[in-house]
């Protein structure tokens, strides 16, 4: 792959334009989020170095259902950086205050966090506490566990257009991806738009505890769902089952087999039926 097509480009403008675009305060700026459809709320978190782009085979299919608010985390996509230290706790209540925006009224949530958005996550709702129903982890560390290293690159100063597209193709199947023949244009195209704008350093928090320190104070369902080739976990997929059922034993753990870290796109036309299903669940559970 030499260049990415205005076919591409075009994918992710049409599905963000179709967004309600509201901006709440970060640090000296505004934290952007997005929001499509109508029904109960489903608040997207995504991952490290990433944007609401993470989720972009998802928003479509969930939204026929539900209310899908996908920000960009703090320091990361068009979200200003806010000032350091950055810790989770920190990053977390800067979302916090601003879904009391997004979603006025205490008006009940779903949450879902994929890798850091996972992580970043835990601290969401243990700082909302009842207003989350549920919380589903997507993929994350951050729970003290063994994080399989990955062989990623930079783009160096200089590099063609070319060369830094072959770089994220690379870095999406070191990390991403387990498919390779599922690293298609859209995808490197996202991971060439969202990297470079990372500005908030994610991999410290991943690598440590900082989800498992989250997880007691959290009230909410738990729930999780992994790539059966998770490139971070694999194939130590049953310890996190087994941390996250040593907080909420009736916890439903998911693992989509073949697919990789990036589970919702990789993976779609299997995870947005399981997802749907379980935000449905934990919805009649709350309401019976």
């Amino acid at each position: 792959m030499t260049e990415i097509n205005e076919e591409t480009r075009a994918i992710v403008e049409e599905i963000g334009a179709a967004a309600n675009r509201v901006e709440t305060p970060c640090g000296d700026g505004a934290m952007v989020w997005r929001i499509w459809g109508k029904g109960p709320a489903v608040v997207l978190l995504h991952g490290g170095y990433g944007s609401w782009t993470h989720w972009i085979r998802n928003i479509r299919p969930l939204s026929e259902c539900f209310t899908v608010i996908a920000p960009d985390l703090p320091g990361l996509g068009e979200s200003a950086t806010p000032p350091e230290p950055h810790t989770a706790e920190g990053l977390a209540a800067i979302v916090v205050q601003g879904l009391a925006i997004v979603l006025p009224r205490q008006q009940r949530l779903h949450l879902a966090g994929f890798s850091f958005g996972g992580v970043l996550g835990g601290h969401v709702a243990a700082q909302l506490g009842e207003r989350v129903r549920a919380f589903t982890v997507v993929g994350s560390n951050g729970l003290g566990l063994i994080r399989q290293p990955t062989d990623l690159k930079r783009v160096p100063p200089g590099a063609s257009s070319a060369e830094a597209l072959a770089i994220h193709r690379h870095n999406l199947g070191a990390l991403m991806i387990a498919d390779p023949a599922k690293i298609d244009a859209l995808a490197v195209y996202i991971q060439s738009q969202n990297a470079p704008r990372g500005r908030v350093r994610s991999r410290r928090f991943s690598r440590a505890d900082t989800l498992v320190r989250a997880l007691p104070d959290v009230t909410a369902r738990l729930d999780g769902i992994w790539g059966g080739r998770d490139a971070t976990a694999w194939p130590h997929l049953d310890e996190r089952e087994r941390t996250l059922r040593g907080f909420q034993p009736e916890a439903r753990f998911e693992v989509i087999e073949g697919a990789g870290h990036w589970v919702q796109y990789e993976a779609a036309e299997r995870f947005n039926p399981l997802f749907a299903e379980i935000v449905r669940a934990r919805l009649e559970q709350a309401q019976g």
